[in-house]
């Protein structure tokens, strides 16, 4: 067996049914029913639901039309994106105060480096008063697991919830791990369970003592990574969590320009091409900045948080209105760039609460299409004829 040399403590919190919690703040009647987060109409997406749908069979990204067959007396909610970036950003705010180093996996999901704090405060202890607090503070529920590495504190919440708190010292990793099943490992997916149980290996404990090599076989490299998850390893560090993680784009005029309606085109590209890398890094992003350098270099940045998303048509309004407000002094521009920041993972949420799947079918048609010639093989008329310059996208 395995031995898990990992001397780290990580907490993982996990915001319990958050669309839908987030609904009962301000609706209490919907307390105890089945509730359903999501598009509308029967070609929407479900985005989360109550434990009181699962019970029927629903679940997330399951199709609207499905969820309503399964469950017909659920009270069907269209998703607010900006109430829950709202309270997603007020829990954050909360742990970036307490906690050394965090990093923001989603909009529900915080993971938390608390090594050494044992010495000072006892980090089951500490772990419990940060969670009492948030659901003080936040009226939500929230699980918690404690554990060594990021992948048993993230399947310890699981085994909390609902709103309860898990910890698995070192020498209980495997006694805790070996008996769930194989789909409770993070990174496991429909395919691979199915591969896997089709060959008999159901169980964690049993996915552990199959050699290495033979995972690797089956499931390429990443069977390496599964195969070190289901013995209790994972050395995956918590990413800091801040302002830099972000993705920009700048351009520098090779002739200083005044021509304002060029600009805004070239914004408009800059917003299609960042929100395109979103897309395909599965990120959604929650604050836009704009920055303005005149010909004299004096230099000026404005941002914007917003609700979390990755669409273009939601982008670009906010840009274009950061740079009308920059944009004061009347002088030639040199540079002009745009950043989208606070990115966390979270594709699925971007059209879950769109009322129309022509929408979201336009974007995937049009990420097909750039995935496929280039990122450039598609775009809006206006972008084609913005005007190049260093460090052009």
């Amino acid at each position: 067996m395995m031995v898990n040399n990992d001397n780290r403590i990580i907490a993982h919190l996990d915001l319990d049914t958050f669309f839908v919690s987030v609904e009962r703040l301000g609706n209490s009647s919907l307390n105890g029913l089945p509730v359903i987060i999501g598009g509308l109409s029967d070609r929407g997406v479900v985005a989360g639901c109550s434990y009181e749908a699962r019970t029927f069979g629903v679940h997330s990204a399951m199709p609207m039309r499905m969820a309503r067959i399964l469950c017909p007396d659920a009270v069907v909610i269209r998703g607010d994106m900006e109430r829950y970036s709202h309270y997603s950003n007020m829990v954050t705010e909360i742990i970036e105060e307490a906690a050394p180093v965090y990093e923001k996996a989603s909009i529900d999901e915080h993971y938390l480096d608390i090594t050494g704090m044992d010495r000072f405060f006892g980090s089951s202890k500490w772990s419990h008063e940060l969670r009492q607090r948030i659901i003080r503070e936040t009226g939500l529920p929230i699980s918690l697991g404690l554990s060594v590495n990021k992948t048993v504190s993230k399947i310890a919440t699981g085994q909390a919830k609902p709103n309860g708190m898990l910890e698995i010292t070192r020498d209980h990793v495997m006694p805790f791990l070996s008996p769930l099943s194989i789909s409770k490992i993070p990174g496991i997916g429909d395919k691979t369970f199915r591969l896997l149980r089709s060959m008999g290996v159901s169980s964690i404990d049993t996915l552990s003592r199959m050699p290495v090599e033979m995972v690797e076989r089956l499931l390429g490299k990443n069977g390496i990574t599964i195969w070190k998850k289901a013995n209790g390893i994972d050395p995956t560090p918590v990413e800091p969590y801040s302002e830099r993680k972000s993705i920009s784009s700048e351009t520098t005029f090779e002739q200083d320009t005044i021509d304002i309606g060029m600009i805004n085109d070239l914004l408009l590209r800059k917003v299609e091409k960042l929100a395109w890398e979103l897309r395909q890094k599965q990120k959604l992003t929650s604050c836009v900045t704009v920055k303005i350098r005149y010909a004299n270099f004096d230099t000026y940045t404005l941002q914007q948080r917003i609700p979390y998303t990755a669409f273009d048509h939601l982008l670009l309004p906010v840009t274009r209105s950061l740079f009308n407000r920059l944009y004061q002094r009347r002088m030639l521009i040199r540079l002009v760039g745009v950043k989208f920041s606070h990115l966390i993972s979270g594709m699925q949420q971007i059209s879950m609460f769109d009322d129309t799947p022509e929408t979201i079918s336009l974007y995937q048609a049009m990420d097909r299409i750039r995935n496929r010639f280039g990122r450039y093989a598609v775009t809006r008329a206006a972008a084609i004829g913005a005007a190049t310059g260093k460090n052009d996208p």
